[in-house]
Order: C-alpha cells, then structure tokens, then sequence
C-alpha cells in the first residue's frame, strides 16, 4: 500500500479547480487589496469635502444659539456628519460591495435589494454610532488628558453590547435563520456538538444567498446569543456530511475557544492605542485638512477624527488580519480534532477559493489575509491526516 503524500493531496485538492477558476480567484483577491486602497482614499475624500462645506461649525454655531447643551451639539453634528458621509460615500459603496461581487458572480441579489439593505443598515448604525460619539466627546470634556483610556473601555463595551443584540434584533432583520432541520445534517452536527461540548441547539441555516453566493458559514453573538450558523450557499453547493462537519467544526472551535471574546478585548487594547495616537495627532491633521476646530473635543472635528481613525485602521490591516488569521488556524485544528474530517474541510475550503485566492505570497498572506490561505489550510489538513494513518 502507498504511503499517503499530504503535499500530492493539497496539489490534487487545488487542481480540482481550472486554472482559469485560479488565475479569476487571483484577480478578484488583488483587486480587493486595491478596494481596501480606494475606500481609505474615499472616506478622506468625503471627510475633505465636508469639511469645506463648513457645514458642521456652521450648525454647530446655530444649535449653540438655539440649545446650547454640549450633549444636544454632539448628537446633531454626529447624525449630521455621518448622513453626509453616507450619502458622499454611496456610489463607491455601491461599485466596491455590489457591482463588483455581481461582475464576479459572487452575488444575485437585484441593486434594489442591496440598496434597502444599506439604508436599513446605516439607519442601525446611525443610531448606535451616534450614542456612541456622544458618549466618546463626554468623554473628552470630562477627561481631556485620559479621555483616549477610557475611550478604549467604551469600545468594548460597544462591541461586546452589539455582538449580543446582533444575533437577537438585528441578524433576522436582514435573513430568515432557522434551526438546522432534522435530518442527516442535523444529526451529524448534534452529535459533533455534544463531542465538542458545545449547546447543540445553536445550530441555524439562513438564507445567505439572499446576499451573496459565497460558500460560507459563521459564529455570531456572544454568551447565551452565540450561534454557529450555516448559509444555504453551502447546500447550494453541494456540501455533504462530511463538509459539514468539517465547516461546522470550525465554526464550533470560534465558540468554544472564545475567539470572539479574546478579539473583543484585543481590539479594546488597539482602541486604546488608537484614540491615543489620534489625540497627538488631532492637531496635525486638522491643520493638513484645514479644518476650523478648537480642539479634538468639538464635534464639528469629527471628520478629521474619523480621517486618523480610518488612516490608523489601514495602517493596522496586518496586525488586525494576523490575529485573525491565527485564530481561524486554531480554529482549523479544532475542527481536526473533533469533527475529524480532514478531507471534508478540505473539499469545503476549496470551494471558498472563488472568493479567496488559494496561494499568495507569504508577504500578501501576512498584509491582506485574515484567514490561512487555502493552500495553507488543506496542507494542514492532509498533513493531520497523514500523522492519524492516511
């Protein structure tokens, strides 16, 4: 009997693709780096041109003769920037996250749809954001010196609050989830659940392929709300039980290993650093943008504020995406070990590469890839399987 090759298995694993299927994979990811480029480039376009508007200050200026309550200012220059923002930014928005999913086949939802969708989402973020930047400039008032400390605390607490209601208020307004109905499926992921230790009744199937055609699957929420669900894309697509517990499984290890709580106080420890960078650097750019504001504390700064948040998060895209790539490597080996499907999440993963370019360089893995590239993952997966006898 031949001895089982992990490098021949992952060389077969991604030649079940064509090479046309990689070389369009291959484009679709790069340009998607370029995308990361021109948003960066389009937030501080329309953070300029509000800006030479003077809308804020002039609005500001009003409301202090009208109401003058720094709470009242806050909350109207925020909802008021944030409209102009969206408005600004809407025709990027619609190329970057509709026309250019639609022109690779990754979407089929009608413009129409994806239109009210980003309406009701930005009317969501409207809301949360803006008692957020109230909560943020109270901040700056109160504690002018630490303010950037405390800011940090507030962005967990605002992370960790909206991973709660995500799965409960807002998830069902946007898709249909249903409990993963009896049947093969079912009890296969049951069974991997009680293996794992986890609830196995936050299992769910949703209609992803209202929004996209991409093979996938997520956990979402946080403490009693946390649901690993499955969208119908994966079915679509032919997933079979093997798949599905090797998907599954993975989505699995994000719960049990509490990925999602040790990534919302990593980011609660980069805000910190975030807001700190930002209150040095407030002057420098204020002055580069022009804008006539007293201080980092006066809302109709907000858009120079949201110029450093924005160029620091670009900035950030390596570190953000290497804490995110390790933890879906740890989810991977999670999912080995208990749903034991080596060749099931490697059939699952190869269908993810119509989305994911299966073997960048080590360099564009590190900047760009917030998960291991699929080249990685199935070698790792064949390698296991050579060490658990083939």
């Amino acid at each position: 009997m031949a001895q089982f090759d992990p490098a021949a298995a992952t060389a077969a694993y991604m030649a079940t693709l064509s090479p046309a299927a990689h070389a369009r994979a291959t484009a679709y990811t790069q340009g998607g780096h370029w995308v990361l480029l021109w948003s960066w480039a389009v937030t501080i376009l329309a953070a300029w041109i509000i800006i030479r508007t003077n809308l804020l200050p002039r609005t500001e200026a009003w409301i202090e003769k009208k109401r003058p309550h720094p709470v009242w200012v806050s909350v109207v220059i925020s909802a008021l920037f944030l409209l102009f923002d969206f408005v600004l930014e809407l025709p990027w928005s619609a190329y970057a996250q509709w026309w250019r999913q639609k022109s690779y086949g990754l979407t089929s939802q009608p413009f129409s749809g994806w239109m009210t969708e980003q309406v009701m989402a930005f009317a969501i973020s409207l809301v949360t954001s803006v008692i957020f930047l109230m909560l943020l400039y109270a901040l700056m008032r109160r504690a002018p010196k630490t303010w950037w400390a405390w800011a940090g605390g507030l962005a967990v607490v605002g992370i960790a609050f909206m991973l709660v209601i995500g799965p409960i208020f807002i998830e069902p307004l946007f898709n249909k989830y249903t409990p993963a109905p009896p049947g093969p499926v079912r009890d296969a992921v049951v069974a991997l659940a009680r293996k794992a230790g986890v609830p196995s009744d936050k299992i769910y199937i949703y209609n992803g392929s209202k929004q996209s055609n991409r093979y996938t699957a997520n956990v979402s929420g946080l403490g009693s709300s946390a649901r690993v669900a499955m969208s119908d894309t994966m079915f679509a697509k032919g997933a079979d039980i093997a798949e599905v517990r090797g998907v599954v499984g993975h989505e699995m290890g994000h719960y049990k290993r509490g990925h999602v709580i040790w990534m919302t106080l990593a980011l609660g420890v980069l805000a910190v650093l975030a807001f700190w960078l930002t209150s040095r650097l407030f002057p420098y750019a204020a002055n580069w943008l022009r804008a006539d504001v007293a201080s980092i504390a006066d809302p109709a700064g907000l858009p120079v504020l949201v110029a450093l948040i924005t160029t620091l998060g670009l900035l950030a895209t390596p570190l953000l995406s290497t804490l995110t790539r390790l933890q879906e490597a740890d989810a991977d080996s999670f999912s080995l070990k208990y749903a034991n499907e080596p060749d099931g999440l490697s059939k699952a993963l190869v269908k993810t590469i119509e989305y994911r370019a299966s073997s960048p360089s080590d360099l564009e893995e590190f900047i760009f890839y917030d998960h291991p590239s699929v080249e990685h993952r199935v070698r790792k997966a064949m390698d296991w399987k050579a060490a658990h006898g083939g």
